[in-house]
C-alpha cells in the first residue's frame, strides 16, 4: 500500500499556489516542509531588507543635508518623525495584503512599490528644494515599513509553533539589517565624497532584484485567508494592546534611534556627517544581529521572561546615557547607545515570540485541544501581528518627536532620555504583572486546559 504523499499540494490557479499546508504535522514538516519554508523565508528576508533601508532613506540622507539645503535640527527630526509615522500606518493594510494577493505576489508587489519613494528621492534630491517637498517625498519612503508585517504574516503562516520564535526572528533580523546596511552604504559614499544620488542609485536596481527573485523562488499559501472576525476578536482582546505598548518598547525603540543616533551625534556631540556615519551603523547592525537570538531565547526560555529582564537593562543603559548626556561625554554616550540598539534588537525577538504563544495559552485556557488549539492560536496571532507591529513602530515617531523638543528646549538630548527611562519602567512593571505575576485566575484555568498536550502559562509564552 502506498504511503500518502506530504508533498506541498500545488493549486490549480497555478502560480504557485499552494493548496496543502500543514507544518503542525512532522512527518509533513521533516519531508518537505521546511525545504520549502526555508526558501520563503530566504527570499522574504531579502525583500523585508530592501524595504527596511528604504523605510530608513532619510536617517542617512539628513546628513548629506548641509547648511546649503537650509533646514534645522528640528525640521530633520520631524522630517524622519513622519517617515516614520508613515511606515508605521501602511503595516496594517500591508498584513491584510498576504491573503488578498498572496505571500509570494504580495512580496513581488510590495518590493516594486518601493521603487516610488527612491525614484522620487533621487528627483528632488538636491539644494533648493523646499522643506515641504522634502516632508512630501519623505513621506513615500514609509512604504518600506509595510513590508516588515507583510512579511511577518507570511513567514508566520509556514512555520510550526515550536519554530515560530527563531524564524520570526530571523526574518525580522534580517530585515532590520537594511538599517545598518544602508548606513553603512552611505558611510562608504561620504567618505568618497559623493552625493546622496548615488546612494539611491545604487538602490533601484536592488530592488528590482528583490522583485524578480520573489517571483522565481516564493509561494503563496492558499489556506491563508483573511478573517475580519479575527481581525476583530484580536482588536478586542486586551492582550493585542498589551503586547503593542511593550513592542513600543522594543521595536519603537530600534526603529527611532536608528532614525535619530546621526542626529543626535551632529546636534549636541558636534560630529561631522563623515565622523556620525562611522558611528550610526553599529548599533542597528548589532540590534538586527541579535534579534534572532531574542527569539531562540524565548523559544527556549519563554518570552516573557526574557522581556522582562531585557527590560531591566535597556532602563539600566538609559540611565547611563541620561549622566552620559548631561556630562557630554562622546566616550561614554556612543558604546551605552550601542548596548541599548542591541537589548533593543533582543527585546524584539522576544516580544514578538511572545504573540503566537499567549494565543495558545488562551486556546488551553478555553478547553481546546490539538489542532483545534492551534488553529485558534494561530487565527489570532496571524490577526494581531499587523496591527501589533503598527502600533510598536509608532515608538519611533515618538522618539523623534521627544528628541525634537528636547532640543528645541534644552539644546540637547537629555529631556528626552529621561523620558524613555520612565517608559521603559512602566514596559517593565506591565510585563511583570500581567505575564509573570500569574495571577491565580489565570494559573486556574491554565491548569483546567487541555489534558491532551503539556500546559503553558502566560510566564512560558
Amino acid at each position: 500500500m502506498t504511503a500518502p504523499s506530504t508533498a506541498p499540494a500545488p493549486s490549480s490557479r497555478g502560480g504557485r499556489w499552494i493548496e496543502h499546508w500543514d507544518p503542525e504535522d512532522e512527518t509533513f514538516w521533516n519531508e518537505t516542509g521546511e525545504k520549502v519554508a526555508r526558501r520563503n523565508l530566504l527570499f522574504s528576508v531579502l525583500s523585508e531588507h530592501i524595504g527596511f533601508s528604504v523605510w530608513t532613506l532619510w536617517s542617512v540622507l539628513v546628513l548629506f543635508m548641509g547648511p546649503e539645503y537650509g533646514l534645522t535640527p528640528a525640521d530633520k527630526f520631524l522630517l524622519t518623525s513622519m517617515v516614520t509615522l508613515v511606515g508605521a500606518a501602511v503595516r496594517i493594510p500591508y498584513t491584510f495584503a498576504v491573503a488578498i494577493f498572496g505571500g509570494r505576489n504580495w512580496t513581488i508587489i510590495s518590493a516594486g512599490l518601493l521603487l516610488i519613494p527612491t525614484v522620487a528621492a533621487y528627483t528632488v534630491m538636491k539644494p533648493g528644494t523646499s522643506f515641504d517637498t522634502f516632508l512630501w517625498i519623505g513621506l513615500l519612503a514609509g512604504f518600506g515599513g509595510g513590508n516588515f508585517a507583510s512579511s511577518m504574516t507570511n513567514i508566520n503562516a509556514f512555520f510550526p509553533l515550536r519554530k515560530k520564535g527563531w524564524a520570526l526572528g530571523l526574518n525580522a533580523g534580517g530585515g532590520n539589517i537594511g538599517v545598518p546596511v544602508i548606513q553603512l552604504v552611505a558611510l562608504a559614499i561620504i567618505g568618497a565624497s559623493g552625493g546622496p544620488r548615488l546612494l539611491l542609485g545604487i538602490y533601484i536596481p536592488l530592488i528590482l532584484v528583490a522583485a524578480v527573485l520573489a517571483a522565481l523562488f516564493m509561494d503563496n499559501i492558499a489556506s491563508v485567508k483573511n478573517d475580519t472576525g479575527a481581525a476583530k476578536d484580536a482588536a478586542k482582546d486586551a492582550h493585542t494592546w498589551i503586547m503593542s505598548f511593550l513592542y513600543v518598547g522594543t521595536f519603537g525603540s530600534f526603529i527611532g534611534y536608528s532614525f535619530a543616533f546621526g542626529q543626535v551625534l551632529t546636534n549636541q556631540f558636534g560630529r561631522t556627517p563623515l565622523q556620525a556615519a562611522y558611528l550610526t551603523f553599529i548599533g542597528p547592525l548589532l540590534g538586527s544581529l541579535i534579534r534572532p537570538v531574542g527569539g531562540w531565547l524565548a523559544d527556549r526560555y519563554g518570552g516573557a521572561r526574557i522581556t522582562l529582564w531585557n527590560y531591566v537593562g535597556m532602563a539600566a543603559a538609559t540611565a547611563v546615557l541620561v549622566v552620559a548626556s548631561m556630562q557630554k561625554s562622546l566616550a561614554l554616550f556612543v558604546p551605552v547607545f550601542v548596548v541599548l540598539f542591541v537589548l533593543s534588537g533582543l527585546g524584539n525577538g522576544s516580544t514578538y515570540k511572545m504573540i503566537p504563544g499567549i494565543f495558545q495559552t488562551k486556546a488551553l485556557a478555553k478547553g481546546l485541544t490539538g489542532e483545534e488549539a492551534a488553529a485558534y492560536g494561530r487565527r489570532l496571532s496571524g490577526a494581531s501581528m499587523g496591527l501589533i507591529g503598527a502600533v510598536g513602530a509608532l515608538g519611533g515617531v515618538g522618539i523623534n518627536l521627544a528628541f525634537r523638543q528636547s532640543f528645541l528646549s534644552y539644546g540637547t538630548g537629555t529631556g528626552a532620555f529621561v523620558a524613555f527611562l520612565a517608559f521603559y519602567g512602566a514596559c517593565f512593571v506591565v510585563t511583570w504583572a500581567v505575564y509573570l505575576r500569574r495571577p491565580a485566575a489565570v494559573t486556574q484555568a491554565t491548569e483546567a486546559a487541555s489534558e491532551a498536550k503539556p500546559q503553558l502559562s502566560y510566564a512560558e509564552v
